[in-house]
């Protein structure tokens, strides 16, 4: 800092290196001082260590959140800040948007952003960016009165702020420091820090184009099923799921057919990726036709299924079930190419349909297996799962056969009747960290579909 109160001193967060401080000037290398050529050496060698250690710790962060807040706190302890925040407005205008903050809480994040924007990148890219510098903020009269305000109401005094940019997409946001009193960055601070961003714009923008590419590849995942379910009498429906980032090729389905009747479907396509995406909107799409033409019997329709996949798929397998109920009645006939029995939820019991066991479709020179006729008793569920349910716990298959069995048994008795508080249960049970950062990331999706019958 170059006023009163004394400066603050970089590495105050403590987890970052210190930026060592030294009182000799960049040009103060005399013959006079022949240690000055020693002490400059020694200088550039600790920045260069310094810059080296926040770097590393950059590019080990995985998610764009992640890289946001990483900047923050090494711009943190370059500048000697306590405080910081990120403005992310890409230029493609693309998106996403967000604003990340260090050591500010959601509603210090909200007051700030009533502040007019005080650090724009200029419109043409061959114009340098320049850094804003506010001070004294309680004393600086042509600031914005709302700037003022909010400064004070949060206990800050002075800040720093820069743009952040990478060669694509260009302007990538802003990011600023606050100071608790009025003072700057000293020259080597601001120049360690212009080091640093130039490497964590660009490893921003990556983690943004990995962001937008999970984002498209989740988008087509859900085009590629059902918008909706079907409303039928008799018969409640819900579904769960969580995809994995690179698009695994697991569906389901429901479907109105006649009579009032109900066709449901899981399944998945091996591998992950687009080609997998689209093998299992071909697959989806095929299930329904012969669904709407045979659905009376299941064997039938995963044999037409098997063909399809066979003429347009040959290197690739699949594992379907497929189920045809009517609810007015409460039966239901069944066929499973490889999959997972579905389980049977009621108040007295939580048992496995014993479908036969069979291989994958376009495994054998000719799929077939008989069908199993399911007779499902009043106000009971029917829970359809991908197998990534399983494989996700960690368990061998009969451990996490024998976990499932026990989350559905062990469901409070109003879940029991209501078929989405039945999945969630489950889901949560299996995988009580689902919903976590480090769980997104598993390749393995995720489906639960119930249909419970009243």
């Amino acid at each position: 800092m170059s006023t009163s109160p004394p400066p603050k001193v970089a590495g105050i967060h403590p987890v970052l290196p210190t930026v060592p401080q030294t009182s000799q000037p960049a040009d103060d290398v005399t013959l006079g001082r022949p240690g000055g050529v020693h002490d400059r050496l020694a200088s550039w060698i600790s920045d260069l260590t310094t810059l080296h250690s926040l770097t590393e710790r950059l590019g080990r962060t995985r998610t764009l959140g992640d890289a946001l807040e990483e900047t923050l706190r090494a711009g943190a302890g370059l500048l000697g800040a306590r405080r910081g925040l990120v403005s992310l407005r890409p230029a493609d205008g693309l998106g996403p948007e967000r604003l990340a903050g260090l050591g500010l809480g959601h509603a210090d994040l909200g007051h700030l952003e009533t502040v007019p924007r005080s650090v724009e990148i200029p419109q043409d890219t061959d114009t340098e960016p320049a850094e804003i510098v506010h001070r004294d903020i309680p004393h600086e009269d042509a600031l914005d009165p709302r700037h003022r305000e909010v400064a004070a109401r949060l206990g800050f005094a002075a800040s720093y702020g820069v743009p952040l940019a990478a060669e694509a997409p260009g302007r990538l946001g802003a990011a600023v420091w606050l100071y608790d009193e009025p003072g700057q960055p000293d020259p080597r601070q601001r120049r360690l820090l212009s080091h640093y961003l130039r490497q964590a714009g660009q490893h921003i923008a990556n983690r943004l184009e990995l962001c937008r590419a999970r984002a498209a590849v989740r988008t087509v995942h859900e085009g590629l099923l059902p918008p909706r379910l079907p409303l039928l009498p008799g018969v409640t429906l819900a579904v769960r799921h969580r995809f994995g980032p690179r698009g695994g090729g697991d569906f389901y389905d429901a479907l109105a057919l006649p009579d009032q009747a109900l066709g449901l479907a899981i399944g998945g396509a091996t591998g992950t990726g687009p080609a997998a995406l689209a093998a299992m909107g071909r697959l989806r799409a095929g299930l329904r036709a012969y669904a709407v033409m045979e659905g009376e019997d299941p064997v039938a329709v995963l044999s037409d299924l098997e063909l399809l996949l066979r003429l347009t798929e040959p290197g690739r397998s699949a594992t379907a079930l497929f189920g045809y109920a009517e609810p007015a009645t409460r039966r239901m006939v069944l066929a499973s190419a490889g999959h997972p029995p579905p389980l049977v939820v009621g108040a007295g019991r939580a048992v496995f349909a014993e479908t036969t066991l069979s291989a994958p479709l376009n495994m054998l020179a000719c799929w077939e297996a008989p069908s199993v006729h399911l007779r499902i008793e009043e106000e009971e569920t029917v829970l359809l799962y991908s197998d990534g349910l399983l494989h996700r716990t960690g368990e061998p298959l009969d451990r996490a056969f024998a976990h499932l069995q026990a989350a559905a048994a062990c469901a409070p008795p109003a879940a029991r009747t209501d078929p989405g508080a039945l999945a969630d249960h489950v889901l949560h049970t299996m995988l009580p960290d689902i919903d976590s950062p480090g769980a997104r990331d598993s390749a393995e999706d995720v489906v639960l579909l119930a249909a419970h019958f009243a």
